[in-house]
């Protein structure tokens, strides 16, 4: 299947939602339009649902987990990554044996050289086989259109409480010089990759 195949639903930073093709719209700038769909909160919900506020965008990105939000954190001490999105969009598609397939990325991270990586965080312990289709599918997406796709585990816990710990330090009200350089010295795991640069 080519790019046409992909149906992309997305909503850009003016608010206005815009669907078609991966083919159209994947020069887009999706790490700054806003989540395509909303995040639930509600009484006894298992999971927690936030904002980070990262120094990257200068602002507050969604996360639905504390994986989720340890991520953001790791993208934000990139200093490769210059913008990053939750939620980015919507993509559908056609499997030949699972049938019609839905899937929302939970981060698209733009660096800084304007190649991207779409993001899926997702414990191997909770992946099913209605997940295997949806991530296996929204790699060969990406693939097509020359973005990088990796799909997260949980971050080791030592790495995210120091992250967690030098990020409250990041925003201006609070920096200080001997911290900054301190923070400069993290790098998360591994390089964020990705694919072509997207205008919106």
């Amino acid at each position: 299947m080519d790019a046409a195949g992909y149906r992309v639903t997305t909503i850009g930073p003016d608010g206005v939602r815009r669907d078609g093709p991966l083919s159209v719209m994947w020069p887009l700038r999706f790490e700054a339009g806003k989540p395509v769909r909303p995040f639930p909160s509600y009484r006894g919900q298992r999971n927690f649902t936030g904002w980070y506020w990262a120094a990257t965008c200068g602002g507050h990105v969604a996360f639905e987990s504390w994986q989720e939000r340890n991520h953001l954190m790791r993208f934000d001490f990139d200093p490769d990554v210059i913008g990053m999105g939750s939620q980015p969009f919507a993509l559908a598609w056609s499997d030949g044996q699972a049938g019609p397939v839905e899937h929302t990325p939970d981060f698209f991270v733009r660096r800084s050289d304007g190649t991207a990586v779409v993001v899926d965080v997702r414990p191997d312990e909770l992946i099913d086989d209605r997940d295997v289709v949806k991530f296996t599918g929204t790699r060969a997406a990406c693939t097509l259109v020359g973005w990088d796709y990796e799909r997260v585990g949980a971050l080791d816990p030592v790495f995210a409480a120091n992250l967690h710990w030098l990020a409250g330090f990041r925003h201006a009200r609070v920096m200080r010089e001997e911290t900054a350089a301190l923070a400069a010295g993290v790098r998360a795991g591994r390089r964020v990759d990705g694919g072509r640069r997207g205008l919106w």
